[in-house]
């Protein structure tokens, strides 16, 4: 199936649509035909008076005849005028509702796509998927649709009128159109690899610059400019030098159409004068046919450019429905869970996971969580901390063994119930661009000023934002650039606490933070996890030392187990830990 017809296939919806545009396109065209065959009636008026084609049929007058032309002239060409104002606002309005419907869905579909699915693609090439290929297919849509359909119905009505007219002039005349065909098609057949090959390079310069873009101020600060605008020359320089072998082919086809365009027109000409002037048709009807021949033939030099656009925009279709194609790995439907039934007891059993299937990320995780603990998570990086909380949101799937929430196994809960049971505070959160107010009610719509306010009290984020100038309506930026590492972190506290979750995760939020900010996430942690169950990850052992049970993580394995007291006179890992985070490692040295 060619990438045109898994458009419309895919898009069942704008198929009247399509079709009511295709008739206003024909009815253009047959409209635009006319006026030649005027020509040509109009000379016949001239040149036969009352022999003209217009007396035979009543109109014996040579000034009536005159009048009645300039009559038809005025409705055919107000008709030709009105079609094309439809076409154009049917073609345009089918390609803006259907690039607006395709962008949507391809990012719907993307935001339900697996974490592990965006690990091996580049985020610039998917935005150049989401944006650049589906403003490709909506440029074929506005203008290359139409151009195949005019000429396919101009060579209908002109080829008619030829064979009306003189049979034998046609044959010889349309002769070149089977071969321009062909030679289109040939063409197209070639230039296809090469626009997908355009396509992916194009992916990659929008990949290196969203990179880059994102990493601006490392960039700056280790003056590598000279450097990363090499890589972006380079890759700029490979879609040049991809796009050339595509342009260099696309470009030959418009010469190879004039000639057989020639051809064909110079037959008429010649052959057709010698008909005239031996009275085998009259000087109107040559008239007509050398006009149409060139009416016939010269739009096929067109062909080269919607080719060029056509190749270009399927490239285009089949990257943007391939992403829409791409399967689930887990799947969103499933048992419901409404959050208020949830209580929060987690349970793991004989979990295993890998990221690349081949080193081992967890290793026969087992894991007992009652309702409204306080769960600490502590190891040297890489021991497999985060990657508990993920297959917790079912981020990933273990590789075998299950996780089970108030004795639900979660592979069988619906994702979207899974994660409204969980708030969730990353290391690194994301802030969307707008105003704190709305950051703080991200996960809560509908929530009342009073309640984001609450919220940030109870985060110990209140008294920052009421001294920026315009408070909650302050706009943090993209990203939250505008504001501090620490304000982020108590922002997105907040905006964990007012989804008021049974269950509350916050992976090393402390980590980036001055003693400061640390001191306050502690003091909102003490106060918010009451009553729910609760589960810090740290890289700082004082965020968890207050904590129910603290699970130690080593290679993907929990190696030690239980209150900050007992750990510490134990003697393990945890201890050597804290004498280290402490300073009490140094002191012994130094006695």
């Amino acid at each position: 199936m060619s990438p045109l017809s898994k458009l419309f296939n895919h898009a069942r919806r704008y198929r009247k649509h399509a079709v009511l545009a295709s008739v206003y396109s024909a009815l253009n065209k047959f409209f635009d035909v006319l006026p030649e065959i005027l020509i040509g009636v109009a000379v016949d008026v001239v040149v036969s008076k009352q022999d003209s084609f217009l007396a035979k049929i009543g109109i014996a007058d040579t000034q009536s005849q005159l009048i009645w032309l300039g009559i038809l002239t005025v409705l055919i060409w107000g008709g030709e005028s009105l079609f094309q104002y439809l076409y154009s606002v049917a073609w345009r309005d089918l390609a803006q509702n259907l690039q607006h419907d395709l962008r949507k869905e391809a990012y719907a579909h993307v935001q339900r796509l697996e974490l592990g699915w965006f690990e091996n693609r580049s985020s610039g090439n998917l935005l150049s998927i989401l944006n650049d290929d589906i403003n490709q297919m909506e440029r074929f849509l506005n203008t290359g649709a139409n151009m195949i359909l005019q000429i396919v119905c101009s060579s209908i009505l002109i080829s008619i009128v030829f064979f009306v007219i003189a049979p034998g002039i046609a044959v010889i005349a349309l002769l070149p159109v089977p071969l321009i065909l062909y030679g289109t098609f040939w063409f197209q057949r070639r230039l296809a690899p090469r626009y997908a090959d355009v396509r992916e390079a194009a992916g990659r310069i929008g990949g290196r610059l969203n990179n880059n873009l994102f990493g601006i101020a490392t960039i700056k600060s280790y003056t590598a400019e000279d450097f990363e605008a090499a890589h972006v020359d380079e890759a700029s320089r490979a879609y040049v030098t991809t796009n050339a072998a595509a342009i260099r082919l696309s470009s030959a086809i418009t010469p190879v159409i004039r000639m057989a365009v020639l051809a064909g027109f110079v037959v008429t000409l010649v052959y057709g004068g010698y008909l005239a002037l031996h009275g085998q048709i009259a000087v109107g009807s040559y008239s007509v046919l050398v006009y149409l021949t060139q009416r016939l033939l010269w739009p096929f030099t067109g062909l080269a450019e919607i080719a060029d656009l056509y190749q270009r925009s399927m490239a285009s279709i089949d990257r943007v429905l391939g992403l829409i194609q791409t399967p689930l790995a887990i799947p969103y439907e499933g048992e419901r869970l409404p959050r208020e039934l949830v209580k929060g007891a987690v349970r793991l059993e004989q979990v295993d996971f890998s990221y690349d299937g081949a080193q081992p990320a967890l290793t026969g995780v087992d894991l007992d969580i009652a309702p409204g603990q306080t769960i600490g998570f502590v190891g040297s990086t890489g021991s497999g901390k985060s990657t508990l909380i993920k297959l917790l949101l079912r981020f990933y799937t273990p590789k075998s063994g299950r996780i089970l929430l108030d004795g639900h196994d979660i592979s069988a809960l619906d994702l979207q119930d899974l994660r409204r049971a969980v708030g969730y505070v990353a290391q690194e959160p994301f802030l969307t661009d707008g105003t704190i107010a709305d950051n703080i009610a991200y996960g809560a719509p509908s929530a009342s000023r009073a309640d984001v306010e609450a919220a940030a009290r109870s985060a110990e984020a209140h008294e920052f934002i009421a001294r920026l100038p315009l408070g909650y309506d302050t706009p943090v930026g993209e990203r939250g650039q505008k504001l501090s590492g620490g304000q982020r972190q108590r922002i997105a506290l907040a905006r964990a606490i007012l989804k008021s979750p049974p269950i509350l995760v916050l992976d090393e939020a402390t980590s980036a933070v001055d003693n400061e900010t640390e001191a306050a996430i502690q003091r909102s942690l003490a106060r918010v996890s009451r009553g729910r169950t609760t589960l810090v990850i740290a890289h700082r052992l004082s965020t968890v030392r207050q904590a129910d049970i603290i699970h130690v993580l080593e290679h993907g394995r929990i190696v030690e187990s239980g209150k900050h007291d007992a750990l510490l006179d134990r003697g393990g890992i945890y201890a050597g830990l804290w004498r280290l985070q402490t300073g009490e490692l140094d002191t012994a040295g130094a006695t």
